[in-house]
C-alpha cells in the first residue's frame, strides 16, 4: 500500500466519523428546542373605577303631535298653508264655508234680543204686582204668576246667550287653525272637499320635533341586573341630572348634540320583555325625524371594582363563557373563567374571576396550554397602563343590552 492510498483511506474515515457525529448531534439539538420554555407577554391587572353605560335601540317620536280635524260640516273653501312648512300656533290652515254658521249666529242673536225684551216686560210686571199685592189690589195667584213669568224669561235669556255662544263657536270653527306650532304634514283634503264635524274628518297633522323624544327599549333582565349591582354596591348610580345621552344615527354617524333622560317606564311589554326608556334631544336643524331608528348610550353609574383587560387576552370557551390565561407565581399557566359582559374601547370590563395584581397573557397564548411552564415578559406601553387601570378617562363602558344583541 503506497502513501497515496493511505491518505485516501484516512480521509474517507474522517468523513465517515464526521457524518456520524452530525447525525448524533441533530436529535439532541431538536430535543433541546422542543423542551425550550415558551415565552408569553403578560400584564398585571389592577382594580379601577370604570363608568358603566348601556346602549339601547329605539325610535324617535314627536315632542308634540296634533291631528287637525274638522269640527263643523261644510265645504273647504281655501287651504292657507304649504305642506311640509312650519306653522305657528293658531295660524289659519283651512277655511270652511262660513255662510250658514254666520246666519245661525245672527238668528241666535235675534232670539237673544227677543228673550231680553220679554225679560224686561215680565220683570216690570212682577215689580208692579209686588207693590199692588201689599194693598190687596191683586191676588196672590196673579203675583205668583208674574214672578214665575219673570224667572222663565230670565231662563230664556240664559238659553239664548248659550245659543249665541254655540253659534259663535261654530262660526269660529270654520277657520281651522293649528293647535300647536310645528311642521305640517300632507293635506288630506283639497279645496272643494266636503268635511264633517260629526265624523271629525282628518285634514292634516302638525308635529313639533324640536325638541324630539327618543324612546328606547331596555330588556327587563338588564334592568334587574342593574338593580342587583346597585344593591350590592358594585355600581354607584348616577344622579338624574348627571345622565347624559349620546345618539348614533341609522347610518352610523354620531349625533352632535347630547340629550337627557326623562324617565324609565314601569310596565314590561309582555311581547318583547322590555320597558320603555324615554330620552329627549334638541333638534334645531331637524336632523332627527319621527320614526327614525337610532341607538342611544347613557351612563348608568360607576363600577368601583372592575378590571380593564385588553381584548386579545379574553377568549370564549364552547359554553360561551369568557376565559383568560393567568400566569401564576410559579410561572405556570392557569385558565380562568371570568365575568366579562361589557367593553370600554378596546378593553373588556372584567367584574369577576381575577384578583388584583395577577398577570394575564396578552400575547403568545396560542402556543401554550393550561399547566405549562412559561417565561413571562411584561408588556410595555399603553396595553400595560390600561390593564393597570391608568386609563380612566375613556368612553364609558358599554353594557350590551339583550334586546340590542338580538337586533344585531
Amino acid at each position: 500500500m503506497n502513501l497515496h492510498e493511505t491518505h485516501r483511506r484516512s480521509a474517507c474515515l474522517a468523513a465517515t466519523l464526521a457524518a456520524l457525529a452530525l447525525a448524533a448531534c441533530g436529535p439532541a439539538k431538536q430535543a433541546s428546542s422542543k423542551t425550550a420554555t415558551p415565552e408569553v407577554t403578560v400584564v398585571a391587572v389592577k382594580r379601577s373605577s370604570v363608568p358603566v353605560s348601556v346602549e339601547l335601540p329605539g325610535r324617535t317620536s314627536p315632542y308634540l303631535i296634533a291631528q287637525v280635524r274638522a269640527r263643523v260640516d261644510g265645504i273647504v273653501q281655501k287651504r292657507s298653508f304649504q305642506e311640509g312648512a312650519d306653522v305657528k300656533a293658531n295660524q289659519t290652515l283651512y277655511q270652511i264655508d262660513p255662510a250658514q254658521y254666520r246666519a245661525a249666529l245672527n238668528s241666535a242673536a235675534a232670539a237673544l234680543q227677543k228673550a231680553e225684551a220679554n225679560l224686561a216686560t215680565t220683570t216690570a210686571q212682577a215689580e208692579r204686582y209686588q207693590v199692588l199685592i201689599a194693598g190687596n189690589a191683586v191676588s196672590q195667584q196673579a203675583y205668583d204668576n208674574a214672578v214665575a213669568a219673570r224667572k222663565q224669561a230670565a231662563a230664556d235669556v240664559a238659553a239664548s246667550k248659550a245659543a249665541v255662544e254655540m253659534a259663535r263657536l261654530n262660526l269660529g270653527y270654520t277657520d281651522v287653525v293649528a293647535p300647536i306650532a310645528g311642521r305640517s304634514g300632507i293635506s288630506q283634503v283639497t279645496q272643494g272637499a266636503y268635511v264633517q264635524g260629526s265624523a271629525a274628518t282628518l285634514l292634516t297633522t302638525v308635529q313639533q320635533i324640536d325638541p324630539i323624544y327618543v324612546d328606547l327599549n331596555q330588556a327587563s333582565v338588564a334592568a334587574l341586573q342593574l338593580r342587583r349591582d346597585v344593591a350590592s354596591g358594585q355600581i354607584r348610580p348616577n344622579g338624574p341630572d348627571q345622565v347624559k345621552v349620546t345618539l348614533t344615527l341609522e347610518d352610523g354617524t354620531q349625533y352632535p348634540l347630547t340629550g337627557k333622560l326623562e324617565f324609565s317606564g314601569i310596565t314590561v311589554d309582555p311581547a318583547t320583555g322590555s320597558v320603555t326608556v324615554r330620552t329627549i334631544f334638541p333638534n334645531p336643524k331637524y336632523v332627527l325625524l319621527p320614526g327614525m331608528f337610532v341607538r342611544a348610550r347613557f351612563e348608568q353609574g360607576m363600577n368601583e371594582n372592575a378590571f380593564l383587560v385588553p381584548v386579545p387576552a379574553v377568549s370564549h370557551n364552547p359554553q360561551g363563557q369568557a376565559t383568560a390565561l393567568v400566569v401564576g407565581p410559579d410561572n405556570k399557566v392557569v385558565q380562568r373563567t371570568i365575568q366579562a359582559q361589557s367593553t370600554l374601547g378596546d378593553k373588556w370590563i372584567v367584574t369577576g374571576g381575577l384578583n388584583d395584581g395577577e398577570r394575564i397573557v396578552v400575547a403568545g397564548g396560542q402556543k401554550v396550554q393550561a399547566g405549562m411552564l412559561v417565561q413571562a415578559v411584561e408588556a410595555q406601553g399603553q396595553a400595560a397602563q390600561a390593564a393597570a387601570g391608568a386609563d380612566k378617562g375613556g368612553a364609558p363602558a358599554t353594557r350590551q343590552d339583550p334586546v340590542l344583541a338580538r337586533a344585531q
